[in-house]
């Protein structure tokens, strides 16, 4: 590991440790959650919040789920419990019973935060719903986490994880074209995870809305299916903007019959490879080609084709698809002569964007994640088995003010039920407003969007950065982004586009990253603009960017320097591996960060090469825990006046939603392994092709070949259900360990079933006996699927040159402080003049003089 230098912000961290305060430490939630939801609780842990784990007299369910330290079932051992309720305290209450409600009442009286994932009405029924728990505690955020959403026409029915991510759009672009789509994350479920951590910012924007405006709380309603809709990298707005939709394509993805190749095999294993094209690639991808060329691989005339218009080439017919289709075979030749350390190497020193898929057993011995100190080792007492020394994923960010505390081992069941039922209830943390009688002198709760106080200054790019901005622009807060046209914001050249028109206006992933935030053009690499910068950094509570560690130095805009001027303020610096490190350079994109961190080598077939999950998975996770992050800064320095550094790897954040597969490595030596969508708990589960997929009229426009529903069994019960609507009652006594024995033969059964029906009846059918089925979404089904509509994802808004364009909504609701979409991502340098003037406060003349300077641009 480097040593930290005077401008890095390490060197910093040891007098600043000094006077540390746990960001959340003054707050309590109540977490009666299980595997669905329980790492909510645990980012809220790890900022130092009281976290009370209120579980039934049998423990939670997620106690139950494997792997097990050992391979010793027992409710203490489950790793995957384990990986997310470490610091947290376990109360048993039996909510059933009035004695264990009246408890939870008591203790809902005095917290700051619950969070639940018992399915939709279901606190409702015994009393405990946000309505009858805010009449004792106004100030309570209510945080419920379900499988589509607090209501709506799908919110009670049945779901899984593989039912979600077929329902989210993520699913119909994993895997290979000639086989069932798959699911993301294999053995290790992904969408209630997206969902828990995306449910954390949330939770943090409610309540920054308490402290510093109403008082009160309120009720967040978070999907699991629009969280996880995210995964799809705004390719579910294909139909909506007129765009064609993808196809999946093991390791990559098929565009407008381009087959797009993402990750490709070495001599030794896999690596990502993002060989893409037009401004935001260019120098990549022609770097890449150098490095082709000097070996022998390619002439001259192949390594220097113009890489800043390929892509519309290949559209428009210039280039043929077979000399794109020859290009590939180069480079599967080239990267065949390399290894994975080599392709590593060369992503350090040769700037192409290319990182190995490394196996559970390479990241837990990554020398990056050890130079940054990462892991975090906890003493277990397995009682007559004596202690066990576990590895765990640690920091999901570094702060410099408040860093995270690290954290004990998980809690026995019930520990803590007698010290926390004993304790004097804490302090309000606000004021509270208690109703009269005639309820007349209570104040009216505030509707404003909570963040309308907070000024955000913007220089992400691509996906990650920009849509955690989003979520903040959504939510109220000011953001000022600064692009140049001189470098083209990367996301601006990705589709889907509008009508299939390459303009970079027409992108609507850039659109929807970046709805509702101002633009200004800058050209950064001339000195003179950086005055600018310095003005708008004097106008920010925040300032966001995911530049190269040495780029801010380079412009002395280091944290450091930026302190000096202004203590006050909240910096984030995000990019794939951190501020420091041997990695710490590593330049590139999500798929980068997944296949480094261990997500790519699971997903796909047994007997075939890992495909990995879509696109850049970890661009998609890590926006939720750059929300939280920020969220628990701006907490901190209401308290404490002082702002600070976060220096946040998508990385590190990413390895807590695979968590489990690293406990399973480093505490049973075990590396998981590809088992296309089955299930360690559920059998049979699978993805089945039907004839149609039941839709019809102006949507019909996919491949209707590619018609497949996902259905779990996730009991006995729903299996026998199952096998009553297939008319095979001879197979209703299979126990759960005769069907994952049987399960190949059973996957027989259900696809001959499965084939001739319409998919949409089927799930339908399916669903009103309690099975959890979806269909299979893509673009057109989810424009049209009614639950979207309900909860009003797709949102029309205004656009400079598009007239109006569909982006996303939010993907959770405030009860009395819902989010405002109000336009979608500027044009290049859409309100630069509006910025200098109503903003920073610049006449006329000097205007002139920046324009004339061409640092406008």
């Amino acid at each position: 590991m480097p040593d930290a230098d005077s401008t890095s912000p390490s060197a910093h961290a040891a007098d600043e440790e000094a006077d540390a305060v746990s960001m959340l430490s003054p707050f309590r939630v109540l977490d009666l959650t299980d595997e669905r939801g329980h790492l909510t609780g645990a980012i809220l842990a790890q900022m130092g919040a009281d976290v009370i784990a209120i579980e039934p007299p049998e423990g939670s369910a997620a106690r139950r789920l494997g792997p097990f330290a050992g391979d010793v079932e027992d409710s203490e051992r489950s790793l995957h419990h384990w990986a997310y309720n470490r610091g947290k305290r376990s109360v048993v209450l039996d909510l059933s019973s009035d004695e264990g409600a009246d408890r939870l009442r008591g203790l809902a009286a005095a917290a700051d935060i619950l969070i639940e994932s018992a399915g939709p009405g279901a606190m409702d029924r015994c009393g405990l719903g946000y309505d009858a728990l805010a009449d004792i505690n106004p100030e309570l955020v209510y945080v419920s986490i379900t499988p589509f959403g607090g209501d709506g026409p799908k919110a009670g029915w049945a779901a899984s994880d593989l039912t979600l991510q077929a329902a989210a759009v993520n699913m119909a672009m994993t895997g290979d074209v000639d086989r069932p789509p798959l699911r993301t994350g294999g053995l290790y479920p992904q969408a209630f995870h997206n969902a828990a951590s995306e449910a954390a910012g949330a939770a943090l924007i409610a309540l920054w809305e308490r402290q510093t405006r109403s008082g009160l709380g309120q009720h967040v309603d978070m999907s699991a299916v629009q969280s996880m809709n995210q995964a799809c990298q705004s390719y579910a707005l294909s139909t909506p903007i007129g765009a064609t939709p993808p196809v999946r394509s093991a390791g990559g993805v098929i565009v407008e019959g381009l087959q797009i190749q993402l990750m490709w095999p070495c001599a030794d294993g896999h690596a990502s490879v993002t060989f893409l094209f037009g401004p935001g690639f260019r120098a990549f991808t022609q770097s890449l080609m150098d490095w082709v060329y000097s070996e022998g691989f390619c002439d001259e005339a192949t390594r220097d084709k113009n890489w800043t218009e390929y892509a519309m080439m290949l559209l428009d017919g210039r280039e043929p698809v077979s000399e794109y289709e020859r290009l590939k075979g180069i480079l599967a030749e080239f990267f065949a002569t390399k290894t994975k350390a080599e392709l590593l190497d060369a992503a350090m020193t040769r700037r192409v964007l290319i990182t190995p898929v490394w196996t559970a057993d390479e990241v837990v011995d990554s020398h990056q994640l050890a130079a940054r100190d990462y892991w975090e080792t906890v003493t277990h007492d397995l009682g007559d088995s004596g202690a066990l020394e576990v590895t765990y994923p640690g920091q999901y960010a570094k702060f410099s003010a408040a860093p995270l505390p690290p954290l004990g081992p998980p809690p026995r069941l019930g520990e803590h039920t007698d010290e926390v039922l004993a304790e004097v209830a804490p302090e309000p943390k606000v004021t509270r407003v208690e109703a009269t009688a005639a309820d007349v002198t209570r104040p009216v709760p505030s509707t404003a969007r909570p963040l309308e106080n907070v000024k955000v200054l913007d220089f992400m790019w691509a996906m990650a950065g920009p849509a955690a901005a989003r979520v903040l622009a959504d939510y109220g807060a000011d953001i000022i982004r600064v692009e140049s046209e001189t470098r083209l914001e990367v996301a601006r050249s990705l589709q889907p586009f509008r009508d299939d028109i390459g303009d970079p206006e027409y992108s609507a992933l850039y659109n929807n990253m970046n709805a509702g935030k101002r633009g200004i053009c800058l050209d950064m690499s001339q000195p003179a603009a950086l005055d600018v910068i310095w003005d708008l950094i004097d106008w920010a509570d925040v300032i966001l960017e995911s530049f190269s560690p040495k780029a801010m130095a380079g412009w002395g805009m280091s944290w450091p320097q930026v302190r000096e001027r202004r203590p006050d303020v909240i910096m984030a610096s995000s990019c794939l591996m951190g501020q420091t490190g041997p990695l710490a350079m590593l330049a590139g994109f999500g798929t980068m960060a997944a296949a480094i961190s261990g997500f790519f080598y699971p997903v796909g077939w047994p007997d075939r090469a890992p495909c990995g999950p879509f696109g850049a998975y970890t661009d998609y996770t890590s926006p939720r825990w750059l929300v939280a992050a920020v969220m628990g800064a701006l907490e901190h320095r209401r308290r404490t006046g002082e702002g600070q550094y976060i220096d946040f790897s998508q990385a590190e954040s990413a390895l807590h939603l695979m968590a489990p597969a690293v406990l399973d490595r480093t505490v049973n030596g075990r590396v998981a392994e590809r088992v296309g969508n089955r299930d360690r708990h559920i059998a049979p589960q699978g993805v089945y092709q039907t004839a149609s997929g039941g839709l019809a009229g102006d949507v019909d426009d996919k491949n209707w070949d590619d018609n497949w529903i996902a259905i779990s069994c996730v009991d006995d019960t729903r299996w026998q259900s199952l096998v009553a609507q297939m008319g095979r009652g001879d197979l209703a006594e299979l126990t759960l360990a005769q069907r994952h024995e049987r399960h190949d033969e059973l996957d027989a059964v259900i696809s001959a079933w499965t084939r001739p029906q319409d998919g949409m009846a089927l799930m339908y059918r399916l669903q009103d006996v309690g099975v959890a089925s979806h269909i299979v979404q893509n673009s057109p089904e989810y424009t049209a699927d009614p639950q979207v509509i309900h909860r009003g994802q797709h949102v029309e808004v205004g656009h400079a040159k598009q007239g109006t364009t569909i982006v996303d909504g939010s993907r959770f609701v405030l009860s009395r402080t819902p989010a405002q979409v109000t336009y979608g991502g500027p044009t290049l340098g859409e309100h630069t003049f509006d910025i200098l003037t109503e903003v920073l406060g610049y006449d006329s003349d000097r205007i002139a003089d920046l324009a004339v300077a061409e640092l406008l641009a």
